[in-house]
């Protein structure tokens, strides 16, 4: 890796949403404080706003709406290994029920979980604002980032180019 860099504001807002949206998975946690453990579920994100703010859809009656209304404080867990690219994001969960919101964020494929469409009664929102993120962030495919990190190995020098650090929306 090239190296640490950190990212603030603006530039933190943009890295945030390149990964958010080429990775688009990321595990969504709730019951941080459980002492059985969190409970995480792959959820797809539907956008990063120009806040930072990130935005999923949800069944309004799930479990995970029920554990953020008990406490809003979540993790999101972002990876492609395929592409060696990782964040996390700790921040707080909001459920938004505005119709116009569901609107703008609907994508026909939600469909598959909201059988009514963006008319389901069952459908809501949840918005993360981020408190803390740090990402990693390889360059290159894997297979010659593979053969740099060989590479890498035999001369002592570091030839795999990436960079990783905290973002602070």
């Amino acid at each position: 890796m090239d190296g640490l860099k950190n990212l603030s504001s603006k530039d933190a807002i943009v890295k945030l949403s390149e990964l958010a949206d080429s990775i688009d998975i990321c595990m969504f946690c709730t019951n941080l404080k459980n002492n059985d453990g969190a409970k995480c579920r792959p959820m797809s994100t539907q956008k990063v706003c120009d806040e930072g703010n990130i935005w999923f859809f949800s069944p309004a009656d799930s479990d995970k709406n029920l554990e953020v209304e008990w406490d809003n404080k979540v993790q999101l867990y972002y990876s492609h290994p395929g592409k060696d690219s990782y964040m996390i994001v700790n921040g707080e969960a909001e459920i938004i029920l505005d119709r116009d919101k569901i609107e703008e964020l609907w994508s026909p494929e939600l469909k598959a979980w909201f059988q009514d469409g963006k008319d389901d009664s069952n459908i809501s929102i949840l918005k993360v604002n981020p408190t803390t993120a740090y990402y990693w962030d390889t360059k290159g495919n894997k297979m010659i980032n593979f053969l740099k990190m060989v590479a890498s190995a035999a001369t002592g020098k570091n030839l795999v180019d990436g960079n990783e650090g905290a973002l602070s929306i």
